[in-house]
């Protein structure tokens, strides 16, 4: 059964490597298309609905005007302000479904003319002189949040063109009595300038906040996915190990069976070369077997492995790019035993991905067992990372450690990270795990590094009792459980 252990990191490598590449090319698909991704997010009926309630808080703010305060309101020209958006949404609901999600353009349509609606009420009541041309600010910020950054540029610009009208030119409010109410133009300018900087930075924030949340949920998206293709393939090397395991007895059966066979048949050539198919099929059954996949990759029986075997197993596909892994541990003090958990393995290998990229010619990976802890420390003779990129590491869609020239072989087929970090990062935490990013010399230092620790060191520190498991002995560990799609 040991003869299958390479088996397994063999047939595997391309498609890690390909994967893990792939994960890591990420951030540049989504910030390629962060803008395309910002479209048919806004279903019709939510913006009918926020319509209704304006059109029910504009005709109480009419009713309340007129009927408790006196005020000489153009009340015939409100109700056609106000009829106006009410056709608009019978218009909407008669020809939309109520599913109905809205493209880009029909979006920015439907809010400009919000903002039109708006503005003309507006005109009509005091222009600035009314304290609800604040709420010009919505139609902005649910284009900040919902649609590309030109669509906010649009309608901002024709929210501050319409505020900056209506601050001009707007129907004063008067009192029954003939008095104007008003206030003085330092205030109007004020409200004014207090308008227009809510537009620009109230859109820029709720933009920016919005881009930050989708960033960070796609990848946990691809934390997701990541975890999800390490456990298939944990899977998988479970059922060849499984198979592997139950059917090494009846194939050594088999050929037992089959020898005795045709010793026993040598008078009779026929049957003879019939018992020899059988044994040279039960030869080639346990070739395929060892062929497919590593031994006990889920079997119960190494179900819990030791540290270091768990270690070399997640470098193992860095192994051979070109750049010599060193192991080292303290060989006094005995490997704790772990369960074999893919965000333990794929986080590891991600870190060491990262650190034999930026390599010169060595990576240590070093493990230290002392004080109820455990610390696996990945150390490299890189440059380190940058100073104004340390503080980052760990969250998605960093696109440099530091900057090297376009086309630079240290890192072939790689042109950002961040995301391969971060899931790393977020699949080790969930073990319990404590991350820590930081250099072995300081980022001016222009010495040589090679050969020398002295390039970019990651740290991940357990608690040793949340990690380490105990060997199991004196005690069968039962049969193997199948795997239930």
């Amino acid at each position: 059964m040991g003869a299958l252990i390479p088996q397994i990191v063999q047939s595997g490598k391309t498609g890690s490597r390909a994967a893990e590449g792939r994960i890591m090319a990420e951030p540049l698909l989504f910030e390629d298309f962060n803008e395309e991704r910002r479209r048919n997010w806004i279903r019709l009926r939510t913006l009918i609905m926020l319509r209704w309630i304006a059109v029910v808080g504009q005709g109480i703010a009419i009713a309340i005007g007129t009927v408790f305060y006196r005020l000489q309101l153009e009340i015939g020209l409100c109700g056609l302000v106000i009829g106006a958006a009410v056709i608009a949404n019978i218009v909407a609901i008669a020809i939309y479904p109520e599913n109905k999600r809205l493209s880009e353009r029909e979006a920015v349509s439907m809010l400009l003319f919000d903002s039109a609606q708006l503005t003309a009420m507006l005109y009509l009541t005091g222009g600035l002189h009314n304290p609800f041309a604040l709420l010009i600010l919505t139609p902005v910020t649910i284009s900040a949040t919902a649609l590309r950054p030109q669509s906010t540029l649009l309608l901002g610009a024709v929210a501050i063109g319409l505020i900056s009208l209506v601050a001009v030119y707007y129907l004063p409010l008067i009192t029954e009595m003939g008095i104007v109410l008003s206030v003085p133009r330092v205030f109007v300018f004020g409200s004014w300038a207090a308008i227009v900087i809510g537009v620009t930075f109230l859109g820029a924030y709720a933009w920016r906040v919005t881009s930050e949340i989708h960033s960070m949920s796609e990848a946990y998206l691809a934390t997701q996915m990541a975890l999800a293709r390490e456990q298939k393939l944990t899977d998988l090397g479970g059922v060849v190990a499984a198979a592997a395991h139950e059917l090494g007895t009846p194939l050594a059966t088999i050929k037992l069976v089959s020898s005795e066979l045709m010793d026993e048949l040598a008078g009779n050539p026929e049957a003879q070369e019939d018992a020899r198919l059988i044994n040279e099929q039960a030869d080639r059954c346990r070739d395929i077997l060892r062929s497919m996949g590593r031994a006990g990759k889920d079997d119960l029986l190494v179900r819990q492995a030791p540290l270091e075997a768990v270690i070399r197993e997640a470098a193992d596909p860095h192994v051979t790019r070109g750049k010599l892994v060193h192991f080292e541990a303290d060989p006094d003090v005995p490997s704790p035993n772990i369960l074999r958990r893919p965000e333990i393995i794929h986080g590891l290998r991600n870190l060491v991905q990262n650190a034999v990229d930026f390599a010169a010619e060595n990576v240590w990976v070093e493990t230290d067992l002392s004080d109820g802890r455990v610390t696996i420390r990945i150390v490299d003779d890189g440059p380190g990372y940058s100073a104004s990129m340390i503080g980052r590491l760990g969250d998605p869609f960093v696109r440099r450690r530091a900057h090297p020239p376009s086309g630079d072989p240290a890192r072939p087929g790689y042109e950002g990270m961040g995301l391969g970090l971060f899931i790393a990062k977020t699949l080790l935490e969930r073990t319990g795990a404590e991350i820590l990013f930081s250099n072995a010399s300081d980022p001016a230092d222009t010495r040589e590094h090679r050969g020398r620790r002295a390039g970019a060191i990651i740290e991940v520190t357990w608690p040793r009792d949340a990690l380490e498991r105990p060997v199991t002995e004196g005690r069968a560990l039962g049969e193997n459980q199948p795997i239930l799609a």
